[in-house]
This record gives C-alpha cells, structure tokens and sequence, in this order.
C-alpha cells in the first residue's frame, strides 16, 4: 500500500486545462487591446491629417482678417492705360496719401510718354498704400472707381484736389466724375476690394519696394521715381533690346 506524500495539496476546484486556457485568453485580449489602441491612434493622425488640409485650404480660399473674397481674374486685374499690347510696360506702385506720388502725376510726365510713344507704351498702377492711415481706404476707392472704368478720372481728381483722403471726399471725387454712386458707395464701405489693395500691397513688399512712387519697366525696377529724360532713355533701350 502506497504511503502518501506529506504538505501534498490538491485543489480539486479549478482545473489545470482550465487554468492553462485561462492564461491564453489573457495573452489574446491583451493582444487585441494593444491593436485596437493602434488602430484608434491611427484613426486620430488621420483625422488631425484632414482637419490640417481643411485648414490650409479654407486659408487658400479666403482672404485674411475677414475680407471679402475676390476672384483671381479680378485680384490680378490692374488700372491701365496706354496700348494693350504694347512691348513697353511701365508699372507705378502709388499711394494717393503720397505727396511725391502727387507730384509726379502734376508733372505730366505719363502724359508726356504716352503723347511721344503712342502704341509703344502703356502704363500700369498697382496700389502701395503705406504714407498714411487713410491711404488704404483711397486705394479701395480707386478699385471701386476701376470696376466703373473711371479709374483714371477719378486718380487724377484726387491728386489734383489737394482735398484729403476722408471717406465723404473721395465719394465726393466719385460723385463729380460721374460714377453710379449707389454702386460706389456700397462697394467701398462694404470693403469690397480690401482684398484688392491687400494683394497689390503684398506684391510690393515682395519686390522688397521702399518708397512711393516706385517704377518698373519692363519687370526691371528703377531706382526712383523717372523724370521725362531718364523715363524716355530707358524706353529707348527697351525698344532697341526688344
């Protein structure tokens, strides 16, 4: 007869195929947390992924600081005059508040240009608002005045008024020019073309440009602003390079 061992315990409760089973289904729902908690980590980048491309794009989209959307055609679309084919390009970069934009406008020097070249010229202008805190709303102004194709007119009253650049003058200017004022007033105090000036404004500081008026030709800028001479010189040039 078999003596049994003594301090020997059984535990007749759990099975040992039980116990064994047991650890395996721990392992595996282990497991399947850990992939389960991947699977949410990558559904969380993807979703921060998509919401950053919205972003970009809302950005693209829209102007900054709430102005109002204007279409690229329009954005890019500039105040000219002179032939629309002309191989001589000569871009302004102005401001209506700046005094030495003005004088160069009273010295009749486009004038003299577009007389003496004709079809071989014409004349750009892009805004650069920076001499004085009333200079961006005139050059929305100027936008205004352009949807009506009285940009022109109405540039040449500003500058040649000496009145100031106060909201009610410049409805003024476009009232005595002959513009639908109805049409006019609700485009500048709506901040129709904030946009507008913004991006000629960006333009400009792009081209690292630090005074008013600044001048290209061509896409060449020049180191201040021409007298009719040293204007109809580079012309010259242009046309025999050309």
């Amino acid at each position: 007869m078999a003596k049994k061992k003594k301090n020997q315990k059984i535990d007749e409760s759990t099975p040992v195929n039980e116990t064994v089973s047991a650890k395996k289904s721990n392992r595996v729902l282990k497991r399947e947390a850990k992939v389960a908690q991947k699977r949410r980590s990558k559904l969380m980048q993807a979703s921060i992924v998509g919401l950053a491309i919205i972003a970009v794009v809302a950005t693209l989209a829209w102007p900054q600081g709430g102005m109002k959307a204007v279409s690229q055609v329009r954005l890019i679309s500039d105040p000219t005059v002179g032939a629309e084919a002309a191989p001589i390009v000569i871009t302004e970069f102005a401001d209506f508040g700046c005094h030495g934009c003005q004088g160069w406008h009273e010295a009749g020097i486009k004038d003299r240009i577009l007389e003496e070249y004709g079809d071989k010229v014409q004349f750009v202008w892009k805004d650069f608002p920076v001499i004085t805190a009333q200079s961006p709303k005139a050059a929305e102004a100027g936008q205004c005045a352009y949807d009506q194709d009285m940009f022109w007119s109405f540039h040449d009253l500003v500058y040649e008024s000496h009145a100031g650049l106060a909201v009610n003058t410049l409805k003024r200017h476009a009232e005595a020019v002959g513009m639908d004022m109805n049409t006019f007033n609700q485009c500048l105090d709506s901040g129709q073309h904030e946009a507008t000036v913004a991006h000629d404004l960006e333009f400009a500081r792009s081209l690292r440009l630090r005074a008013t008026p600044s001048f290209r030709v061509n896409g060449r800028t020049l180191p201040g602003p021409p007298g009719y001479e040293q204007l109809a010189s580079i012309i010259e040039d242009a046309l025999v390079s050309n």
